[in-house]
C-alpha cells in the first residue's frame, strides 16, 4: 500500500524517519481508490492529532485491506490552521489527484471552507476532529459527515453535570476561533437555561503562550467553575497557568473537548481532579484499550479520541464503499446512513440525515498519580451519555436538508 504526503518542509525529514512518506501521485490509476487527510501537522494542534492522526490512518487501511479489489492510497497535507490553504489543496485533490473522500482530523474552520466545494464536486467530506456545529446545522450538505462530535454534545453534557454538583456560577476561556466560540456560545446557553450565571468571558488567539492576564481576569470574578474552550497547546498553557495563579484552589477546571495529549503533557500532579469531556478514551472498553495498545505500541503514546475517530471514520468509509459496491458519493452515502457503527471507537453510532454521527460521551475526571495502574492511565469515566441525550435532537437541527 502506498502513501502519498505534501506537507511543510521543514517536517519531511521527520516524516521520512517515520516511514509516512510516499511518492507524489497523479490522477488516480483506475486500480486506485484514492482518499485525502488534512490536519494540523506541525502546529499547535499536532498533539491532538498531526502524525499520529496520520498513522491511525494508515492504521485503517492496513487493517481494511483491499476495496473493490483496489489498492487504497491516502494523500496527506498539513493546512497549518489556515482555511485558505485547506480549501486550495482540497480543489486540486478533487481536480487533480482524483480523491473520493476527505477527511479533516482538526480545525473547524479548515473543514468549513471545504464543504461546498466538495459537495459541488460531489466528494464525501468527513468533518473528524473539526467541531463547530455549523457543519451539521446552517452549513450542512448532502456530502458532509460530522463523526467525532460537535461543542453542542460536549457542553450538553458538560453544563448538565457540573449544574447538578452545584457550580451555578462559570467564567468562560475561549479560542478565537470557530471551535472556541461556539462553545462560548452554547455554555452561556445552557448555563442560563440551568438556572446558573456566567460571570465573565474572554477570548484568546490561537497558539497563545502567556495565559497570565486571562487567569487575573478569571480570578477577579470568582466563579466556581472555569470553562476552557480551547485544545492542544492552548489548552495546556492555560492548565499551568490557572496553577500558578492559585485560580484552582477555589474554582473547578473543566475542559470541553480536552484530550488525551494535555493531560499527558502537563503530567497528572498538575491535572488530577481536573473534569474532561470528551468522546472517548483507549480505557472505556475491552475493545478500544486493545486498539490503545497497538496504537501505544507504534507511537509511544496512547491516542487521542481524535486520532481514534480518525481510524473508525476511514473503517467506516470503506466499508460503506464495499457495500454499496461503488465509490459513487451518493451511494456511499446511503451506505453510510445504514450502518451501525460498533467498533473501537463508537457503539451504536448512526450517521443522520443532517450528517450528524451520535454516540455516546463522556465525562472523565483525571485521576490522582496514586490512582494510575499503567502508563497513559489518567483517567476516571465519571458518566457515558448516550448519544440521543448528548446531541441536539434532529428536529431542532438548523440543516436545511432534515425532512420536517
Amino acid at each position: 500500500m502506498k502513501y502519498s504526503f505534501q506537507i511543510r518542509r521543514g517536517l519531511l525529514a521527520s516524516l521520512c524517519a517515520a516511514g509516512l512518506l510516499g511518492p507524489a501521485l497523479a490522477q488516480a490509476p483506475a486500480d486506485k481508490i484514492r482518499i485525502g487527510f488534512m490536519t494540523d501537522i506541525g502546529s499547535v494542534f499536532a498533539s491532538v492529532d498531526g502524525p499520529g492522526g496520520v498513522d491511525a490512518v494508515r492504521m485503517a487501511l492496513e487493517d481494511f485491506g483491499p476495496v473493490l479489489g483496489k489498492q487504497v492510497e491516502v494523500l496527506v497535507f498539513d493546512h497549518q490552521n489556515k482555511p485558505d490553504l485547506a480549501a486550495v489543496k482540497a480543489r486540486e485533490w478533487f481536480d487533480r489527484q482524483g480523491v473520493q473522500a476527505l477527511f479533516f482530523g482538526s480545525n473547524s474552520a479548515a473543514a468549513l471552507a471545504s464543504t461546498k466545494l466538495a459537495n459541488e464536486k460531489k466528494r464525501i467530506l468527513f468533518a473528524v476532529g473539526a467541531g463547530s456545529p455549523r457543519l451539521t446545522n446552517e452549513d450542512c450538505t448532502a456530502y458532509t459527515v460530522q463523526y467525532a462530535y460537535n461543542t453542542d454534545s460536549l457542553v450538553n453534557t458538560g453544563v448538565a453535570a457540573a449544574l447538578k454538583q452545584g457550580m451555578d456560577s462559570w467564567y468562560i476561556l475561549a479560542a478565537d476561533y470557530a471551535f472556541g466560540h461556539a462553545i462560548e456560545a452554547q455554555v452561556k446557553k445552557q448555563v442560563a437555561a440551568g438556572n446558573g450565571k456566567v460571570v465573565g468571558s474572554v477570548r484568546h488567539a490561537v497558539n497563545t503562550a502567556d495565559f497570565s492576564s486571562f487567569m487575573i481576569q478569571a480570578q477577579a470574578a470568582k466563579p466556581k467553575i472555569l470553562a476552557l474552550a480551547n485544545a492542544g497547546g492552548d489548552a495546556v498553557n492555560a492548565i499551568k497557568a490557572a496553577r500558578e495563579f492559585g485560580l484552582t484552589r477555589n474554582t473547578a477546571l473543566l475542559g470541553f473537548g480536552m484530550t488525551h495529549d494535555v493531560i499527558h503533557g502537563l503530567g497528572l500532579p498538575v491535572t488530577q481532579g481536573l473534569r474532561v469531556i470528551d468522546h472517548w478514551d483507549w480505557t472505556v472498553s475491552e475493545q478500544s484499550r486493545k486498539w490503545g495498545q497497538r496504537f501505544i505500541q507504534r507511537n509511544k503514546v496512547a491516542p487521542t479520541s481524535v486520532q481514534a475517530a480518525d481510524y473508525s471514520a476511514v473503517t467506516s468509509y470503506l466499508t460503506a464503499v464495499k457495500n454499496a459496491n461503488t465509490t459513487d458519493a451518493d451511494a456511499v452515502m446511503a451506505a453510510l446512513r445504514k450502518l451501525r457503527i460498533n467498533d473501537m471507537y463508537a457503539q451504536g453510532g448512526v450517521i443522520r440525515e443532517d450528517g450528524q454521527m451520535v454516540h455516546p460521551i463522556y465525562m472523565f475526571e483525571v485521576k490522582t498519580p496514586a490512582e494510575q495502574k499503567e502508563p497513559f492511565d489518567y483517567y476516571k469515566t465519571i458518566s457515558a451519555i448516550p448519544g440521543d441525550v448528548a446531541f441536539a435532537p434532529l428536529k431542532d437541527s438548523a440543516c436545511p436538508l432534515v425532512k420536517k
